[in-house]
């Protein structure tokens, strides 16, 4: 029997489980049960590499090897995933042992990355290769049509993650919300927590991703005039 946020969580990923078990083991983190996630993931994310190669091989078609390995890197880095993890709102459906719900494991990026590549896993299993390449292909939508195979500049998440870990600096905490809008289009609203600011900074945009993004780059500024 699933839950009510795991049938919401299904509703946003447009699958409908005929296995109702796969749907829980890939939300079960190894610290809650033996029958985990893990093996889920390692399959999710060969499934998760394929369907970017192929799907970044048919977009790009003028684009060398090297270049296009790249590309796929930037897009199943666990950064990513975890932000679409954050996105599904999957901290709220996670099974997780005592432990790691004590030290919030439903907010931490590995973990929040870990249960959407076992989702992929569960839903290739559940429903076939067809199924799941169209769900990421989805998931994956607005970064893939966001590339510039041009330009190399990393996203502002990137470089506030990489510059809190040159400074041995825990990672940003984000939390993302949907807020009104006047004009009734989808609009979210984002605030990224660090540890060297004393003031949480929020940001908004059209998409979970894009709101996330700006929070982070008014977080790179006050940090530049610090650092």
């Amino acid at each position: 029997m699933i839950t009510i946020k795991q049938k919401s969580l299904c509703k946003q990923l447009q699958v409908s489980f005929k296995n109702k078990a796969l749907l829980q083991q890939a939300l079960t983190h190894r610290s809650a049960d033996s029958s985990n996630n893990e093996r889920l993931e390692y399959l999710g994310d060969a499934i998760l590499s394929f369907v970017i190669a192929e799907a970044l091989y048919e977009r790009f078609p003028q684009v060398k090897e090297g270049k296009l390995s790249r590309l796929r890197a930037s897009l199943v880095k666990g950064v990513t995933l975890a932000e679409i993890g954050r996105e599904l709102n999957l901290g709220d459906v996670l099974i997780l042992g005592p432990g790691e719900l004590k030290s919030g494991g439903y907010r931490r990026e590995s973990i929040l990355a870990d249960a959407v590549e076992a989702l992929f896993g569960a839903i290739y299993l559940d429903s076939g290769l067809e199924e799941i390449k169209a769900l990421i292909l989805r998931l994956f939508a607005e970064r893939l049509a966001s590339i510039d195979v041009n330009e190399a500049v990393k996203d502002a998440k990137t470089r506030l993650q990489e510059l809190l870990q040159s400074r041995q600096q825990p990672l940003p905490i984000y939390s993302v919300k949907e807020v009104k809008s006047p004009t009734n289009q989808p609009r979210f609203e984002a605030s990224c927590q660090v540890a060297l600011l004393d003031k949480v900074i929020i940001a908004q945009g059209d998409s979970h991703r894009k709101a996330e993004q700006k929070s982070a780059e008014r977080v790179l500024k006050l940090l530049e005039g610090k650092l």
